[in-house]
């Protein structure tokens, strides 16, 4: 369930693969549709769905300013990839499987000290993604989550991957 941190090309990558008991279809709706975004994904996406489409994510209260991106693969229900902000790339692809679909998400960045940051995050917006899916309200909050297992990817990652504290929200959040 935890991602694994790699160097490729000169640029960090966390990796996260987590089996869903659903159609690769329903998870692209999830992954796509703002009503369903807004349940998991820590913005909402304007812009159009199209490769090459300018992009602006807005967070759902004020936590911090819009971010501008890009859209760079859109091939529903397999394949959705886009730039968020200057330097960072998410990545989601979707595998049929017998038992619903691998749903295998990579963001690509620069800076290797937010990556236990970012990968709490990831982790706690992927496991609030499988609730939404089975129509169950997740048992904590975003936030909470995030610190549940923000601890363990400091001691996975290592020093060096921690030097960028928790996002502004966290310090307001109970």
């Amino acid at each position: 369930m935890h991602g694994a941190l790699e160097q490729v090309g000169g640029r960090w990558q966390l990796t996260f693969r987590r089996r869903l008991h659903h159609s690769p279809e329903k998870v692209w709706l999830a992954l796509t549709e703002p009503e369903h975004l807004r349940a998991w994904f820590p913005t909402d996406i304007e812009g159009k769905r199209a490769p090459g489409a300018p992009l602006r994510f807005r967070f759902h209260d004020g936590e911090g300013p819009a971010i501008d991106g890009k859209m760079i693969v859109f091939d529903p229900p397999s394949v959705l990839e886009f730039r968020w902000g200057d330097d960072e790339t998410l990545r989601f692809e979707l595998e049929h499987d017998a038992e619903g679909c691998l749903l295998t998400f990579v963001t690509t960045f620069d800076e290797l000290g937010k990556a236990a940051r970012d990968a709490a995050g990831w982790h706690a917006c992927l496991d609030v993604l499988r609730y939404h899916l089975s129509g169950e309200p997740a048992p904590w909050t975003p936030q909470q989550r995030w610190r549940q297992v923000h601890d363990s990817y400091v001691e996975r990652l290592g020093p060096d991957a921690a030097t960028i504290g928790p996002p502004e929200s966290l310090d307001h959040a109970g």
